[in-house]
């Protein structure tokens, strides 16, 4: 390792770690200057995380909740203590990590940012009331409180109904032919419907020639009488049973249809469920506030003459000009008349309008108050952490940021750098984890970690002064820093165009646009264009829609399903859809929201491994399958811990703490399945090996190697095959995805759709991506990415911007070509940057 400090730095001016060795850190030894930006490099998987959070944060976590009290400290969401001798002169340490937030639509940018407290004291303080209104406090301009919440959609600003048409699609069908749609399938069903003809009701009519009423009670009634059932008898059969009073099949309780849907989607546990009943509910803008949330009440105090909820639909550039003149006292006309009103004005004015000006510099001036943090990229969740630390002021911290860059167009990464710039200057030091190279050539210190990801990685290459990093031949990162580079090639023409016409979504507006098939198509653009509007949405869930494919969703997707109906996209294709059979979306959400859920499971790969337990001898002589060797199935893994491996053990005031299971330490299974040794190893072993060393011990096997081979390609050797779900960031999650596709036949004429996949790889492991997604096109498969990386684009063969601006200063073509036009584009936000590389 080699070492170099700043000039006439004294000893005090360090952080010194003695001995980490959390994750895959090898008991390493370095110092970083305090006052400077720190950024941290290496392949993805090389233990710069484990290093910069693992390490450094955790401690200064530990430290500062060891100095409050243990009943506070059960409020903090704690990190366990980090593995290390000895760490001196760290301070107070703060975490911006690419966390996706809250996942509720009450959550928004107003409370990430506290910007919507600072209006709800304006509205009450300061705000026009009517003649004769008492004073509404700042609660009672939330929706979120029972003061503020519209009393009929209780804050939602949406009230949600079934109606006869939205239940019965087809009145053509009869009651038997399940005219009724919206209720249950199967035996539920059936059940129902043979209440309905043991209570006089013609299941055999269609559905329109019934009489209303009739129709009225089946759907609406509140009622349900219990009734015998005589299961598969006709109307004129069961007439002679009740008749003669013969003994029922059983006895069955009737319910409505309103009621089995709103009931259903009000206490269903399943989220298939409620995706099912939820189509036959019609959502409508609440009547009372007219999709605004609040009270009346609230609604009619104004400020800048709109209410509260109005000025929150207002993009952050708009409101800044709202505010600027009340900050500089332009707009207080009546300030003799109402001196304390106006002074609340001006200081609260002054607030928000030094909050606003971090935030449009960081390039986040189209996001609005009211926009849910479900819908945020976690880059732009993270700038608007970043800008409420800047407000802060905070002296003597250090910031420990997590790829601030993911996901900003290289314009909005130069606003980034200078709000960096500032924390610094105020005296604060900034320890950040960064691929992106414009970042890194910023530093004033660089610690690159390596040589490689995983077992391979943990160690310091170099820590030192940028200049420094080009004399360590081992860093794979000195390649990326100096001259930049893009590997020549041809570019490949479209075979057929896929052509889309009317296209709305956020800020699009009717859009027409077409994308080559055959290739690899990049759309680019500043945060908040519309590229993901675009690609990731609308024309995922047209040409799935087309197709008949149901869109997957993510947990917080499923977890909101009331927020997923008020976001459609419109739009339609009116060419090109012939030459696509099969749509693949490839995202960085989890592969699984559980420990259980694994790479090997992910792959499928581990199917095959338990086949090849389940086939030696001594499985066969045992009678074992395949399944005996799954750790979520009772009969091979442990009972103490029920195949998680790890047992959660309460500290009444400190944060429960998981230990290795005391009875199966940790492995997963009973004794008994671990005796099965496959070529002298059990199947936790196996789950334990890195992707790289089983490659290396399934060698023989052709179905393995195949599997084994493309996620190494993909750059993930590193991973553990067992490695929980929940344990891998977006950009591996999403590696794996692309992984399991690759290794499927290529069929062709299938089209590929992924959001900025380079997040959180470093620019060697971007090389690696690129080769794979080459491979699909050379297949005869469609690539389209949303992109930010240049080295990405000018490798594409396609290349679409959209802009010019933000929010609705985005949403339109600005430039279409191979990447040398665009890169020449006068208009284009993208071609300044593009020009350095093609």
């Amino acid at each position: 390792m080699k070492e170099g400090l700043p000039k006439n730095a004294a000893a005090g001016d360090f952080v010194r770690v003695r001995g980490a060795r959390e994750h895959n850190l090898k008991n390493i030894n370095v110092d970083l200057p305090r006052n400077a930006l720190v950024v941290f490099t290496g392949v993805s998987g090389s233990g710069k995380s484990s290093l910069a959070f693992g390490t450094l944060y955790a401690e200064a976590q530990r430290r500062y909740l060891e100095s409050v009290s243990p009943y506070a400290r059960r409020l903090f969401n704690q990190m366990s203590v980090p593995e290390v001798d000895e760490i001196d002169g760290l301070p107070p340490a703060v975490a911006l990590q690419q966390q996706r937030g809250a996942v509720t639509t009450r959550s928004s940018v107003g409370s990430v940012t506290t910007l919507s407290n600072l209006l709800r004291m304006l509205y009450s303080r300061a705000g026009d009331y009517p003649k004769g209104q008492p004073i509404i406090y700042a609660e009672g301009f939330s929706p979120n409180t029972p003061d503020g919440a519209c009393p009929e959609c209780h804050g939602l600003g949406r009230i949600y109904d079934v109606t006869e048409a939205s239940m019965v699609p087809d009145d053509t069908l009869t009651i038997r032919e399940r005219a009724i749609a919206a209720w249950p399938a199967a035996w539920q069903g059936q059940n129902l419907r043979e209440i309905l003809m043991t209570l006089g009701y013609d299941v055999d009519k269609p559905w329109r020639d019934l009489p209303k009423k009739d129709r009225d009670w089946i759907l609406f009634t509140d009622e349900q009488p219990t009734v015998p059932v005589y299961s598969g008898f006709t109307a004129a059969e069961m007439k002679k049973a009740l008749r003669q009073k013969m003994e029922p099949s059983y006895m069955g309780t009737f319910t409505g249809a309103k009621r089995y849907v709103m009931q259903t989607f009000a206490n269903t546990q399943s989220q298939l469920m409620k995706k099912r009943v939820m189509q036959y509910m019609r959502s409508t803008d609440c009547p009372v506030c007219l999709g605004k949330r609040l009270k009346k009440e609230s609604l009619s105090v104004t400020f800048a003459g709109q209410d509260i909820a109005d000025i929150s639909r207002q993009q952050l550039s708009r409101l800044n000009e709202i505010f600027l003149p009340y900050a500089k006292k332009i707009h207080l006309a009546d300030a003799d008349d109402h001196p304390e009103k106006t002074m609340v004005a001006q200081r609260i004015a002054e607030d928000l309008v030094a909050r606003l000006a971090i935030m449009l510099d960081l390039g986040l001036g189209y996001l609005t108050l009211e926009r849910s943090t479900p819908t945020l990229s976690p880059g732009e969740l993270q700038r608007l952490r970043l800008a409420t630390q800047v407000r802060s002021n905070l002296f003597g911290v250090v910031y420990v940021l997590d790829e601030p860059s993911a996901g900003l167009h290289p314009a909005d990464t130069e606003a980034l750098i200078r709000a960096l710039d500032k924390l610094k200057q105020a005296g604060n030091s900034l320890f950040v984890v960064e691929h992106e190279v414009d970042v890194i050539r910023h530093a004033d210190w660089v610690i690159d970690v390596g040589p490689a990801a995983g077992v391979n990685g943990g160690e310091i290459i170099y820590s030192g002064p940028l200049d420094g990093l080009q004399e360590i031949k081992q860093s794979v990162t000195r390649r990326y820093i100096g001259e930049l580079h893009a590997p020549k090639r041809t570019t490949r023409t479209a075979t057929h165009w896929l052509r889309l016409e009317g296209v709305s979504r956020n800020n699009l507006h009717h859009l027409g646009v077409r994308f080559p098939l055959g290739v690899l198509t990049s759309v680019t653009g500043i945060s908040g264009s519309g590229k993901s509007s675009l690609v990731s949405q609308a024309l995922v869930d047209l040409v799935a829609a087309h197709l008949g494919h149901e869109v997957d969703q993510s947990p917080e997707e499923q977890d909101d399903l009331l927020l997923e109906e008020t976001m459609q996209s419109s739009g339609r294709i009116v060419e090109g859809m012939e030459h696509i059979r099969r749509l693949v979306r490839v995202d960085q959400k989890p592969i699984g929201r559980t420990p259980r859920s694994n790479l090997a499971t992910y792959t499928g790969l581990f199917d095959h491994v338990r086949k090849l337990f389940a086939a030696t001898k001594m499985a066969k002589a045992r009678r074992y399958d395949a399944g005996r060797f799954s750790f979520n199935v009772a009969k091979g893994r442990c009972p103490h811990c029920a195949g998680e491996g790890f047992v959660m053990v309460e500290l009444l005031f400190l944060p429960s703490v998981y230990s290795p299971c005391p009875t199966c330490k940790g492995t997963r299974y009973n004794e008994k399945t671990l005796e099965v040794k496959y070529r002298d190893k059990n199947i936790a072993e196996i789950l334990s090996m890195t992707v790289d060393a089983a490659s290396e011990f399934f060698v023989d096997e052709e179905i393995l190697q195949r599997s084994l081979d493309v996620v190494k390609q993909v750059g993930l050797g590193y991973l553990r095959l067992g490695q929980p779900a929940t344990e891998l960031s977006g950009g591996e999650a999403q590696r794996i995805k692309l992984a399991t596709e690759l290794q499927r036949a290529q069929r062709g004429n299938s089209l590929y759709i992924l959001d900025e996949p380079t997040t959180g790889l470093h620019p060697s492991d971007v090389e690696k991506l690129m080769v794979q997604l080459n491979k699909l096109v050379d297949a005869g498969n469609t690539v389209i990415i949303v992109e930010h990386d240049m080295q990405v684009i000018a490798a594409s063969d396609w290349v679409i911007d959209i802009g010019p601006g933000a929010g609705e200063n985005g949403g339109t073509i600005v430039a279409e070509g191979i990447p040398a036009t665009v890169a020449k584009h006068k208009k284009s936000k993208t071609a300044e940057y593009l020009s350095r590389y093609v």
